[in-house]
């Protein structure tokens, strides 16, 4: 969620319930006010999450989930004359699939994560089920924040490979497969060998990559801090059940005293049986933080790309210094290495005039062409490094302005939760007074 809103707004949140559709309200209203031409010529929302049955690739009966996205132009909004939306039903798969396409198409960018598939860091009571309904209206929202984020980028909202996808309901996924990304995607065996053989890493994607670990860590940790403490208050509002039974069962038999009795357990019963709620509200701040979770590998990305380009780069430099030393050493005769050529020589008499100018034109060929892979090397290192450095400071301006957000308002609701507990004992300190 973007924190725009100011803390005016935020002490305004602190006084009611935040539901889902709220959440997704402040998302949509800021992205629209930071966001690029598409968002501010076309309204989008993920309205609706459908279960669904059907055969997959190997002919097995599956059970699936479909969303649907609905596009409307915003000036029909504003006039108000209201049309109805544009809509096309999407998998998750597809959703995979978009941003799969994105990080290739747009290695310098720190694309936007989907929502979780399946439920991790949930606590005990809560489904861990991909087709539960609260997971999936949850998930629901989560796509729909994707959609918005890449809406309100400025390099990717205008793609049209993401336009097909909101708005072409057949042939989007032939139409993506026909860019040819997936053969322009690197291999994870690729970029590992990078990593550890770059020698010249640029300082500030080193530490950005390190920094992307320790806050993968971080909100990890936090993540099952509060799924314990989920857990453990879960706990605490049951027991206040037992205080509801007891109190109850005690009513029955006492006569001046048996109405505040009954009254204060009441009081209880109403407070344990409100927990489920309150908690599964509360996992709408935990998919925030997970949103960011997930960011990390997003950023991680950017910089094995990075890594990547420069080992590239040395090894076309190392290769362009190797062709010079050969030239240096057939033009002076002088061997400065060992090498299979020159023992050839010895062995078995030196080439002709002819094959000595052969090879040098071939040397002079390979050394000119080596020079402008080297400067082409050198200009896209230099393109990446500016566009994606633009970008990692737009992400962390937005990461700092969310997680702000997103903890005050978790920290809001937590104080709203102990103040009913204490308006439940507050009641029943009542209850007890007109016995």
């Amino acid at each position: 969620m973007m924190a725009d809103s100011g803390t005016e707004e935020i002490a305004v949140i602190g006084n009611i319930d935040i539901t889902s559709s709220e959440l997704e309200n402040n998302i949509r209203n800021t992205m629209v006010e930071k966001g690029t031409a598409l968002l501010r010529k076309m309204e989008i929302s993920v309205a609706e999450a459908d279960k669904r049955t059907g055969k997959n690739a190997v002919n097995i009966q599956e059970t699936y989930t479909v969303y649907l996205i609905e596009t409307r132009p915003v000036d029909t909004v504003t006039e108000g004359t209201s049309p109805a939306p544009d809509s096309v039903w999407r998998r998750y798969s597809e959703f995979e699939l978009l941003r799969n396409y994105l990080l290739v198409a747009y290695p310098f960018i720190v694309v936007p994560p989907l929502p979780e598939k399946r439920a991790e860091f949930v606590w005990h009571k809560l489904s861990a089920d991909n087709l539960d309904p609260d997971f999936v209206e949850r998930r629901r929202v989560g796509l729909e924040n994707f959609l918005l984020r890449v809406a309100s980028h400025a390099g990717l909202s205008n793609d049209n490979i993401f336009f097909l996808f909101l708005t072409e309901e057949k042939g989007w996924r032939e139409m993506v497969f026909e860019t040819g990304f997936q053969a322009k995607a690197d291999s994870r065996l690729k970029a590992l060998s990078a990593m550890f053989r770059v020698k010249n890493p640029d300082k500030r994607f080193t530490e950005l990559k390190h920094y992307s670990d320790e806050l993968q860590t971080v909100v990890s940790q936090l993540l099952r801090v509060r799924a314990r403490v989920a857990d453990r208050l879960y706990g605490v509002y049951k027991v206040h059940g037992n205080y509801g039974r007891v109190f109850s069962e005690w009513s029955a038999i006492e006569k001046e005293m048996g109405d505040g009795l009954q009254s204060a357990g009441h009081h209880m019963d109403a407070y344990a049986a409100s927990v489920d709620d309150i908690l599964e509200e509360e996992e709408h701040y935990a998919d925030q933080l997970k949103e960011y979770l997930f960011y990390t590998e997003a950023l991680k990305a950017v910089c094995r790309k990075h890594e990547l380009n420069q080992y590239e780069l040395e090894m076309a430099a190392l290769d362009l210094t190797s062709k010079k030393q050969q030239k240096e050493e057939l033009v002076t005769g002088t061997v400065r290495t060992f090498s299979l050529k020159g023992m050839t020589s010895k062995l078995f008499g030196q080439e002709t005039a002819e094959q000595r100018e052969a090879r040098l034109q071939l040397l002079e060929q390979q050394i000119d062409e080596g020079e402008e892979t080297v400067k082409e090397k050198n200009a896209e290192c230099d393109e990446f490094v500016k566009a994606a450095w633009v970008d990692i400071e737009h992400f962390k301006q937005q990461k700092d302005s969310d997680l702000k957000e997103a903890l005050i308002s978790y920290a809001i609701m937590q104080i709203s939760m102990c103040k009913k507990g204490i308006q439940v004992w507050t009641n029943a300190k009542e209850c007890f007074n007109k016995m």
